[in-house]
């Protein structure tokens, strides 16, 4: 059976959870949405939209998306309100502009369960004229070390009380 067919390696009462932050993602949200949905069935998605002034909330609901609207403009405001809103035993954040391959998802999450760790980072795709820059590249580390600040706890076992 192909790797991307094959039933997922974790427990069916996984809680999991796309985070989709958008700004005028109208292009590309829908597909986005439904590549996460496909890879990851049993997920819900979440698009976090910051002021759209195109159709990416509708996009996006239109693809199945719970779509929130944030009221503060900025990646740190929409990444706050992302983990203080959705509960989930796992957080899977992607951008809405379609550079991560939603089928690596899976992978991810199972990586993640099996090997007991706080966080998997992917690697952005290549897209042609996309410029990543080490800004962006920096940003994304600073968003997941707020993150594990705000949501990720020592286990019992790691706990010195």
């Amino acid at each position: 059976m192909a790797e991307s067919c094959r039933a997922p390696r974790w427990p069916q009462d996984l809680r999991v959870a796309v985070l989709l932050p958008c700004y005028n993602e109208g292009a590309a949200i829908g597909a986005v949405v439904a590549e996460f949905r496909a890879a990851l069935p049993g997920a819900q998605v979440y698009v976090f939209d910051n002021l759209s002034t195109d159709d990416t909330a509708a996009k996006a609901l239109a693809a199945g998306a719970r779509v929130r609207p944030v009221g503060l403009r900025g990646k740190g405001n929409v990444v706050r309100r992302m983990f203080a809103d959705v509960e989930a035993d796992v957080y899977v954040m992607a951008d809405g502009d379609g550079t991560y391959d939603a089928q690596a998802a899976p992978r991810m999450v199972e990586q993640l369960v099996t090997d007991r760790l706080d966080v998997v980072l992917p690697a952005h795709a290549l897209v042609p004229g996309l410029a990543v820059t080490a800004g962006a590249a920096l940003g994304l580390l600073v968003n997941f070390a707020m993150a594990r600040r705000l949501v990720f706890r020592p286990r019992a076992e790691e706990r010195r009380d």
